[in-house]
Order: structure tokens, then sequence, then C-alpha cells
């Protein structure tokens, strides 16, 4: 008998312990919104409160003999062609460490696009494995990382036949896509898995129009955040697992792990409410997103300064696979941009349209559609961009911004010289910039947003490195992880010049 995708187990299960009128001597301690601050109820709404619930011992009795969380991630496996699916509250900054962990383990290798998010580079921090960074496709001109190809990971496997298995980023945030089938194809001849960071293709599976479906192409296992482009809650996350290369009771043991032991039934219903939505209305909803998305390249397209990025200029020999038009990614550099950067331009979106910006760099900013959005939001986006546009010439705020110092991709690479864990572990000293150069980095450093690192702990610092990260900070980049957050000093390994 085939999946009743008109359930909502989690959802459903919320619904019966309101109309019960359970009564908890548990946490959590607002005892469904009577003791939460008055002034917090007018703002978050007492649904909020509501929902909030033990998962067992309230959604479900002690011993989760009601299924409900299993029912609702068999649901959700079923909708998406995987064998199992495991939710995840702790979104995927947690999920694809659990994956990495459940691949590989300390003292051995794993490949790894050099594009990954910096989750991938904590997973790796905490499990000690050593990385064998797997080149991206970079895109010089643009100044911009496309997914490692299937060759790339091919050779990497044969200078390193030992590694465990592979992780590639696909989609990137940019919407730029991977070759999965290929490269899933290279892990598999060496009787290997793939982990595919899809932490933003979580509509994917719903569209025939949309690049590949890690599940679909043959990977083993996939991470996906349903915050991003789903209609889940922030930090709403699944994974999902197909074939016989990974043990599921591995990947849930190292899922348990890591997790909370406090699980957000909020953000479990989202995950559950969206998995029905999409079964039942996914290819109507997205394709109108499409088409939306379509219309709306074109209207930016024609104001003058905007170049809209579609996949002439992202596909082709030596760049993406594939390309996902629902990130609008608007480039204003080059011989007839706007003469801004995106870090100036976000902000003055922000402070005169109350428009919020997904991405933004020194020359790009990217405006992330879904199927929420509607001809009012696009309209409204329009008419920010045409004013953006009509005071890039004339607002202070706007003309002069400083130039940031993009390397080039050959020097975009330095030497892993240390362990990532050993680095950040080691003892640590800081040196100003002028001074860091030929030092181990005890760090992270990372622009956010994207949340791609620059430097990672045991890479060997180099001025190219240095100067775009200062140049950066004065430009308007923001470095969440670094010590410094300014860059005056960088955190380095004390005892490196051995």
């Amino acid at each position: 008998m085939g999946a009743n995708h008109a359930e909502a187990p989690i959802l459903e299960a919320l619904a019966r312990y309101g109309d019960n009128d359970e009564l908890g001597f548990t946490p959590p301690g607002h005892k469904r919104a009577r003791g939460a601050d008055p002034r917090a109820r007018a703002v978050l709404g007492d649904a909020v409160f509501f929902g909030d619930v033990l998962a067992n011992g309230g959604l479900d009795d002690h011993l989760a003999r009601g299924d409900v969380l299993a029912r609702a991630e068999e649901l959700m496996a079923d909708a998406v062609h995987a064998d199992h699916t495991f939710f995840s509250t702790c979104g995927s900054s947690l999920s694809v460490k659990a994956a990495m962990l459940a691949v590989t383990r300390p003292h051995h290798r794993l490949l790894v696009g050099r594009d990954a998010h910096k989750s991938v580079v904590a997973g790796l921090i905490l499990s000690g494995v050593e990385p064998v960074w797997v080149e991206p496709r970079w895109d010089a001109d643009r100044h911009l990382a496309h997914p490692p190809s299937a060759a790339a990971f091919a050779g990497a496997f044969a200078e390193h036949p030992d590694a465990d298995g592979a992780l590639v980023t696909s989609p990137t945030p940019y919407g730029a896509a991977a070759d999965l089938a290929g490269i899933a194809d290279v892990c598999h001849r060496h009787g290997r898995p793939l982990i595919v960071d899809e932490a933003w293709g979580a509509h994917l599976p719903f569209h025939d129009d949309l690049p590949s479906w890690a599940m679909d192409a043959g990977a083993d296992i996939c991470v996906t955040s349903i915050h991003k482009m789903g209609s889940g809650l922030e930090q709403g996350s699944v994974f999902h697992l197909r074939g016989d290369l990974v043990d599921p009771a591995e990947l849930a043991s190292r899922a348990d792990l890591l997790g909370t032991t406090s699980p957000n039934v909020l953000l479990y219903a989202g995950i559950d409410a969206w998995r029905r939505q999409m079964v039942e209305r996914g290819h109507q909803l997205i394709g109108g997103a499409l088409e939306l998305a379509a219309h709306t390249r074109t209207a930016i397209e024609a104001i003058d300064g905007f170049h809209v990025n579609d996949a002439k200029d992202f596909c082709g020999p030596g760049l993406a696979h594939d390309f996902d038009p629902l990130p609008v990614v608007m480039d204003m550099g080059g011989v007839g941009g706007l003469g801004t950067s995106g870090y100036r331009a976000a902000d003055w979106l922000r402070a005169h349209h109350h428009i919020d910006v997904h991405l933004f760099d020194h020359r790009r900013l990217s405006t992330q559609l879904t199927h929420a959005d509607d001809e009012r939001t696009t309209a409204r986006l329009l008419t920010a961009l045409r004013d953006l546009a009509d005071h890039a010439a004339v607002v202070p705020a706007l003309r002069d911004a400083p130039q940031v110092a993009v390397p080039s991709p050959a020097e975009l690479r330095t030497d892993q010289a240390l362990l990532p864990r050993d680095a950040y572990f080691a003892r640590h000293t800081k040196v100003p910039p002028a001074e860091a150069a030929g030092r181990i980095a005890a760090e992270m450093i990372t622009p956010y947003p994207p949340g791609i690192p620059v430097i990672l702990p045991g890479e060997r610092l180099t001025e190219p490195l240095l100067t775009y990260l200062t140049t950066g900070v004065e430009a308007g980049m923001f470095l969440p992880d670094a010590a410094d957050q300014r860059l005056e000093t960088v955190r380095i390994v004390e005892d490196d010049r051995a």
C-alpha cells in the first residue's frame, strides 16, 4: 500500500495534544504560554508556545509508541525517493557533520570540494579527518567558484585511493550545480559513498526543470535545509540515505552523538508540513516560482548597470554542470556596471527600501526567490533596484566604494600544512596581517554570506589572501568567525616555524 501523503503525523499529533487538554509537569517551563512574558506573547503569538512541547512525553509517549516522528520521516523518504530520512532541528550544519562522521573516521581521508561551507570544516576539526581538497571550477572573470567536476574527483581518488568517500556542495548558494551523477559514478567505481551538501536544494525533487536531485543522481547521503528553499522554520534540516554503502544505524548514531536531546517540535512540524505541501502542490508552486523568476530576471536585466547571471554565464566547459534560476544573481561590476559594491548596495537597499538581499560581495547582489514570492514582492524589489540604479552615481554612500583585491584562482590556494583539528587546538598567538604571511592559520576566516571559508585552520597564510580579506573588511565584508572581526590581528599557530 502506498504512502498517504495527505497525512502530517507531527502536525496532527500537535492538534491532538491541544484537543486532549494535555497537562504537562515537564519542560518547557512556560507551560503552553501560561508562564511566558505577555510582551513575548504579544510579539510571538501564542501558537509558538502552544506548539512548543516535548517530543517524547508530550507529542508522543515516553517510548514513542505512536511512531509520530518515525512516520513523518518515512513519508519524507518516500516523497524524495530515499531509503531512509532523518529530521534534524540543528540545521544542516549538524546534518552534514553527522553524514561525514558516518562515512569516515579520525585519521582517515575524505575528498572534499574546497568550496565547502564552514560547517564542513567544523566537521573536520571535530573529527580529526584529513581533507583531500578538490578544486572547484573557477570563473576567473567573474571571481566565482562553481562545484568541482567529476574528473577532479576521479583525479583525487587516483592520488588518494584510501579516501573513505567524497563530499560535494551542490547547488551552491549562487545556483550553480555539480554533475552529481558523474561524481557518484566515480565514487561508486571505488566502492565509496558520496555525500552531497544540498542545503540549497530542498526544492529540487519537486520539479523537472530544476537540476537533478542528489538521491535521483545516485548520491548515498544528501543533506538539505528545509528552511532555505522550502517553507520550514529556521534550523529545520533533513538528511537522506540511499543504497548499502552507509549503515543507517551508524548514521542515526552519529546524528544522536551531535544533536540536541531537546528537539524543537515546531521545527519538526515545519518539515512535516512542507513535505505534504510539496507532494500535493509542489510542481505547481515551484513551476509558478520559475515563471516568476524568468519575468523578474528579464526586468532586472533591463535596468541600467545590472547584468543577471544565467545558464549562459554559469554553465559550459570548465564551469558549472547545471543551473538553478531561483537565486537571482545580479552582477554590477565590469564595463557598464553600477560602479558600487554589493556591500554598499545591500546596505542602501535595507536602509531606503527595507529590502534584505541574500548574498552580496564586492560586485554582486543575489535575491533568493521561492514559491512564497509573487508579483507583489518582486514588484517591490524591482522598484528598489531601479531606485538604486538611479542613485548609484550621485549618492555618496554608493559612490567610490573601496576596491577589494580579489586573488586569482591560483592565488586562492595555499598549502594545508597541518590538519584542521591540530591547528585549531594548537597553542596560538596573534599577529598583524602584515606579519602573518607564511605562518599557519589557527582559525577559520569566513566571509558571510555565503559562509565559504577563505582561510582554514592549518593552511599557510599568503599575502594575496590576507590582502583580499583586509581590503574586503574595509569594503564591508563580514567575518563572523574571525577572532578579530576587523582583522587587525590574525590568529596563528604559535610554534609553526619548525
